[in-house]
């Protein structure tokens, strides 16, 4: 199919033809060929290493396909480099923001501009502005710092910055990632409105079927580097879309089956602690969590999530206030998590959990290498080892190969083997599917759900609200290093929770 030309209003179509990216011996394209209709917002799924990522590259021009076409507005067109995209009128929106902090949102706009003048009139820029603004659905505040905006707010700047500079066709790379779910949702509801208004046209990189089914059109699919489906989003079921994404069906979502939680695990009582800025504090005033349970923890990125991880496990120096285990004062010492089972999956395990250059064998045998006294044999790490590597689906060439060597699903299974071996009764973990592939997720969250099944205390970080609501006998919610909402899982409320993340009451 070939997408029609620009609407009146200017939004183009877009399509790729062809699309193949090479290196080397290795393909990250094969054949790719999508048409994006304009006035629409179109879905672009697939797991990590699908090639999403390589086929906007080569639409944006930071990449120059080995072959294939691209075509804007139903017409061949060469994209040399950025620049040339954005003379094309195509933009895009990065995961993470690009605005200047110090800067105010007016100044962000204008200095963005190829043709700022050397001085800059800032009362005619302003009437300008004020002009542009007229013609938006909503308004930012032009003289405020982008630094004191809420996240929403410099999500919606970064997309009103693009159409500012002419852009009409929009790609968008995850755009909700840092946003609770009333401002994911007053984000995309705008964007939905401008395409539908014919003002824009927008293909959406994201990994979440709940977007999908509230504000896109159409759905492309890639696997492998391959163009396997896709369709209406109205008529694809989230298994179907599942299903194309990985090649086979989907794994279950895991069932929270009914449980009396037990004593306290963790009990925390007026803890204070440094922020990362080392301006601010964090302070839990009174928080636990029970065998047998699993306590999600949810939160924008930022509001001491993983300040309190890095005090529980004792990374990070406690100002005031206890932290107890099983009733006895817990410190983090190796004797003291040895002693009372507990056991922690930071994020970024690879970075955080591992010797990158040692083995997946001394790797997973980390918790146990000393057992046996000092002498410690090659032999012996692989005898432990090997059984819990086969036993958690660990793929590798070798358990002797660097455990660097694997892929990210992979680290992140033999770091839980590890932590998951022998009487685990606390398991702190910290964003354990972030970055990970939609398989290798429903593992883990599934490993999760038995360990607490098992009567393990769970302590779940993460930035993923549905990963929380999905997999939380109890829900938490952080906000400015404070504990701002609790509840009940089944009797949490979903837009309370997203005011919350915001700071409001």
């Amino acid at each position: 199919m070939t997408v029609a030309a620009a609407t009146a209003k200017g939004a183009p179509g877009l399509e790729t033809v062809g699309m193949t990216m090479r290196f080397g011996a290795f393909t990250a394209l094969e054949d790719v060929s999508i048409a994006v209709a304009p006035g629409t917002v179109h879905a672009l799924l697939g797991e990590n290493g699908a090639g999403k990522s390589t086929l906007v590259k080569c639409v944006m021009g930071v990449q120059k396909a080995s072959d294939g076409q691209i075509m804007v507005a139903g017409r061949e067109v060469d994209v040399p480099s950025p620049r040339a995209a954005h003379a094309m009128g195509l933009g895009m929106v990065y995961q993470h923001f690009t605005l200047a902090p110090s800067l105010t949102a007016a100044e962000n706009l204008v200095l963005s501009r190829d043709d700022a003048p050397a001085v800059i009139d800032w009362a005619k820029e302003r009437a300008g502005l004020e002009a542009f603004m007229g013609g938006m659905p909503f308004r930012v505040a032009l003289e405020t710092p982008v630094g004191r905006l809420a996240a929403g707010e410099r999500q919606r700047l970064e997309i009103l910055k693009q159409l500012y500079l002419g852009r009409r066709f929009l790609i968008l790379d995850e755009p909700t990632s840092v946003l609770t779910p009333e401002e994911a949702d007053e984000a995309l509801g705008f964007i939905r409105a401008l395409a539908r208004s014919g003002d824009i046209t927008v293909l959406m990189i994201t990994h979440k079927f709940r977007e999908v089914d509230a504000f896109c059109d159409e759905v492309s699919i890639l696997r492998r580097g391959r163009h396997v489906g896709g369709g209406r989003a109205a008529t694809l079921s989230h298994g179907a879309m599942a299903e194309m994404m990985i090649g086979a069906p989907p794994p279950e979502r895991p069932k929270r089956a009914p449980k009396n939680p037990g004593p306290a695990a963790l009990s925390v009582r007026g803890l204070c602690a440094r922020d990362r800025s080392g301006l601010k504090t964090i302070e839990i005033e009174d928080f636990e969590v029970r065998a047998g349970e699993i306590v999600g923890v949810a939160g924008v990125s930022g509001n001491g999530q993983m300040e309190l991880v890095e005090a529980l496990a004792g990374q990070r120096p406690i100002q005031a206030g206890t932290v107890a285990v099983m009733g006895a004062p817990f410190h983090a010492t190796r004797a003291e998590a040895q002693a009372h089972g507990v056991r922690w999956l930071p994020e970024e395990p690879l970075r955080n959990a591992c010797a990158p250059g040692m083995s997946v064998a001394e790797n997973v045998a980390f918790r146990s290498f000393d057992a046996n006294g000092f002498w410690v044999s090659a032999a012996a790490l692989r005898k432990v080892a090997a059984p819990l590597a086969s036993a958690f689906n660990v793929k590798c060439a070798s358990i002797d190969a660097p455990i660097s060597t694997l892929s990210g699903g992979n680290v992140q299974r033999a770091a839980l083997a590890r932590e998951l071996s022998g009487d685990v009764r606390l398991l702190i973990c910290a964003n354990p599917c972030f970055g990970l592939d939609f398989g290798a997720a429903g593992e883990i969250r599934a490993r999760l759900m038995a360990a607490r099944d098992a009567g393990a205390a769970v302590l779940l970080i993460s930035e993923d609200l549905d990963e929380v609501m999905d997999l939380s006998d109890r829900v938490v919610v952080m906000s400015e290093g404070r504990i701002a909402y609790q509840a009940a899982a089944a009797e949490a409320d979903r837009a309370e929770i997203g005011r919350r993340m915001a700071g409001r009451r």
